[in-house]
């Protein structure tokens, strides 16, 4: 009980999202269904870095119900904890988001962008 309490009154901790990456990979799957190869397995790294780190995306401000265990929580929280994951990212994200606008055009990437500022102002369902 006591737990619950605190949980309540800790303010979520916020993320900021510049670009909807959810959107944009649901295009890229549909397009290039081999992205799946590379995506889910950087994907279970990160979740499985975050389970190590104990990171909770509940600890996160959602402000649109799409927006739910977005992956952007766990790689907000992830690159404040561990210096491991922002090598590997700075690495990795780079090269990622390269393939990622490659499969999907520079107009879907505007849009992706456009969608994030709405969700981030909690406009969108």
């Amino acid at each position: 009980m006591a737990g619950e309490l605190q949980a309540a009154s800790t303010p979520k901790r916020s993320a900021v999202c510049n670009t909807c990456t959810l959107r944009l990979v649901r295009l890229a799957y549909q397009r290039a269904p081999w992205f799946r190869l590379v995506r889910e397995p950087l994907r279970l790294g990160m979740r499985t870095m975050a389970f190590w780190h104990r990171i909770d995306p509940d600890d996160y401000e959602v402000r649109t119900p799409s927006c739910q265990r977005c992956m952007r929580f766990y790689k907000v929280a992830l690159k404040e904890r561990s210096a491991t994951f922002r090598l590997l990212n700075a690495l990795a994200n780079p090269l990622f988001d390269a393939l990622l606008e490659r499969i999907v055009s520079a107009e879907a990437v505007q849009e992706a962008k456009a969608y994030a500022r709405t969700a981030m102002a909690g406009d969108r369902s």
